[in-house]
């Protein structure tokens, strides 16, 4: 009886599991669709990764419902706060103004797509990426550059996981590339951040226009 008992105990995960799973959450997002067995090794090991992370002064942000995970600094404490300030293990990057420009209108598109309930995957094609960012920028003389420069932002901002790029079938040209729109970016760009998403725009556009004017004087000088 005691041995049947004993074999009906939960085998505890291995070691190496569990190693295999911190180095994949540091390194970058783990998604669901992209490693099902890791991600179920998550879901098993959850409390024993959040206990390592906190000793590194991180936390774990799991979302079951979107199917991603990913580690993030946790909060510097208060100037009046006696504890001590660790350093930041996961380093802060600014973002330049056209990667937050793109990350904005995506996040709308985002918001809007969920709405509809049509999918679950909002894909879009590199063109429908273009227009969605130089209706806000200021014309100039050189269409090839422009699209040069949104194409540049496009890379970063999937450099940055937000954007998956697709396989082409065929060969398919630049301009019939498609990415996927990473729901990770949900938890970058919140419901509140979205609410005042209007008055943002209104902001990048007097400064996008405040950049054209510059130029065009460096031009005629």
């Amino acid at each position: 009886m005691q041995e049947q008992r004993a074999n009906d105990l939960p085998t505890p995960a291995p070691a190496a599991d569990l190693s295999v799973l911190l180095i994949s959450l540091l390194k970058s997002v783990l998604y669901r669709d992209g490693d099902e067995r890791q991600w179920a090794a998550l879901l098993n090991l959850q409390a024993r990764v959040r206990d390592y992370l906190a000793v590194l002064n991180l936390d774990l942000v799991l979302d079951e419902a979107e199917g991603y995970a990913f580690v993030k600094g946790r909060p510097e404490p208060a100037d009046d706060d006696s504890s001590p300030r660790l350093p930041r293990l996961v380093a802060r990057r600014p973002l330049s103004f056209p990667v937050s420009l793109l990350l904005a209108l995506l996040r709308k598109k985002l918001a809007e797509f969920d709405a509809s309930g049509s999918d679950t995957r909002l894909v879009l094609s590199r063109d429908e990426i273009v227009e969605l960012v130089r209706v806000f920028l200021p014309d100039g003389p050189n269409e090839a550059r422009l699209i040069d420069q949104i194409e540049t932002t496009i890379n970063k901002v999937a450099e940055l996981g937000f954007l998956h790029k697709l396989k082409s079938a065929g060969g398919a040209s630049a301009g019939l590339a498609s990415y996927e729109v990473r729901r990770i970016l949900k938890a970058f760009v919140n419901a509140q951040w979205l609410g005042e998403f209007d008055d943002r725009l209104a902001i990048y556009q007097t400064a996008l226009a405040g950049v054209g004017t510059a130029r065009k004087r460096q031009q005629d000088e």
